[in-house]
């Protein structure tokens, strides 16, 4: 139970925790069965005795934490190849779930309004600018989150709540309040854009603002969890997921419509159509800091971006965290190449992308040693934003549905993508307890 409580609090795969979870059941030889739902798992111990059984439930938040995982592979295979007892790997499972984030509150802001900056020019055609801006949104959001919405108060734990008959409908302020700052963001996007000199980008400081709230982790493991016939816990997650993006998009779409009410835009002329570079206004008259960046400014801001990433999923500096960047890079290579090639199919380049992270997260678990679950996340998240910009951008859509529908366009693409690469690397060799612990 304290391995199923560290599963659920550290973000593990779910679609992996009941054959992890019946593996080390299996190697204590302990006579159980297990369930998980989103949050939630069902254990069922028997005895052969008595012919009774008892059930148990481990319930707990969850928080991506790479570091964590890491330690905690390593504890689950120590036990499964009998090189530590049972009560020792209890005591360290506790000391890590009594342990706080790695991070503190100002290094998470920090990291918030670092991400945003960088991932605003290369995902969305931003200058030295709008990368500025994009990071005091996202720093914004990270602030509301953090100090308005944390649900310090019991008073304003919901604020809305309607009963009729046996249904009750809550919103929690958390999201509520994420609701308003999205709004907020587009809003004053949309306002700095329509300034006449129009030096300001909407699509990229709205879009990369917003990407560190994407549920694109939620979405990817929903997925994984349908492709595994996991169907309760994926099909609950995807249909959370899909509706917390509407409104995302949503609040995108009526902040900018709210600021293009109040604010006059500048009706675009067919000379400035032309001076158009993935839907901001570049004129060549423009100074350098407010062009895109030049292409060789990728080999400097994509490594330090899979840094700031693996380390704000509270990743340590470790060899591990080499690993995530070199494969970080490479996805985001391989995605750009066959977008260069296969041009309007979002899915189809996020699952080229996301083959290749799973090849190279496998191998390097097979040969070296390593997890492939945790070596693979950065380079999996950092295909979400990607493939969203290879699809027009978040606020390039026109409505809020087809930013979901293009949201998990992307991710069956990575679906499949690392369903492959698992199967492809798998199919040679032999039988590996530690592929458990992978996407």
């Amino acid at each position: 139970m304290t391995f199923a409580r560290a599963l659920l609090a550290f973000g593990a795969p779910s679609h992996r925790m009941e054959s992890q979870l019946l593996s080390a059941a299996r190697i204590l030889e302990v006579d159980a069965e297990f369930t998980h739902m989103p949050g939630l798992i069902i254990a069922s111990f028997g005895d052969e005795q008595t012919k009774t059984s008892q059930m148990h439930f481990a319930k707990c938040s969850s928080r991506l934490s790479l570091g964590n995982l890491h330690h905690l592979h390593r504890i689950y295979r120590s036990v499964v190849h009998d090189e530590l007892s049972a009560v020792q790997a209890t005591e360290e499972l506790n000391l890590m779930l009594q342990s706080g984030p790695m991070n503190p509150t100002a290094v998470r802001l920090l990291l918030s309004f670092l991400i945003a900056a960088l991932i605003c020019p290369i995902a969305f055609g931003g200058s030295f600018v709008d990368m500025f801006l994009a990071g005091a949104g996202s720093l914004f959001l990270g602030c509301v989150q953090t100090y308005i919405a944390s649900g310090r108060s019991i008073i304003y734990a919901n604020v809305y709540e309607y009963a009729s008959q046996s249904i009750t409908i809550m919103i929690e302020l958390t999201g509520l309040c994420r609701i308003l700052s999205v709004i907020v963001i587009s809003f004053v996007a949309r306002g700095l854009s329509c300034i006449r000199s129009q030096v300001f980008c909407y699509s990229a400081i709205s879009s990369s603002a917003v990407v560190t709230i994407l549920p694109g982790y939620l979405i990817l493991t929903s997925s994984l969890d349908l492709a595994s016939k996991n169907i309760l816990c994926g099909s609950i997650k995807m249909v959370y997921a899909l509706i917390y993006t509407l409104f995302l998009g949503f609040g995108l779409q009526f902040g900018s419509d709210l600021g293009a009410f109040t604010f006059t835009p500048s009706t675009p002329t067919s000379n400035m159509r032309a001076d158009i570079v993935m839907g901001c206004y570049r004129p060549p008259s423009f100074a350098w800091y407010l062009q895109p960046f030049p292409w060789w400014a990728q080999f400097v801001i994509v490594p330090v971006f899979s840094v700031l990433s693996s380390l704000n999923n509270e990743q340590p500096v470790a060899w591990d965290l080499v690993v995530m960047v070199v494969i970080s890079c490479i996805s985001y290579a391989a995605n750009k190449v066959a977008n260069h090639f296969i041009f309007n199919r979002s899915d189809v380049v996020s699952a080229i992308g996301a083959f290749v992270v799973g090849f190279l997260g496998n191998v390097y678990s097979r040969r070296m040693g390593g997890t492939a679950f945790t070596s693979m996340v950065t380079g999996v998240l950092f295909l979400v934003p990607s493939g969203l910009s290879e699809a027009g951008g978040i606020t390039a859509q026109s409505s809020a549905t087809q930013i979901g529908t293009a949201m998990v366009t992307v991710t069956i693409g990575i679906t499949v993508g690392l369903f492959i690469s698992q199967a492809l690397v798998y199919l040679f060799g032999s039988r590996k307890q530690a592929a458990m612990f992978s996407f």
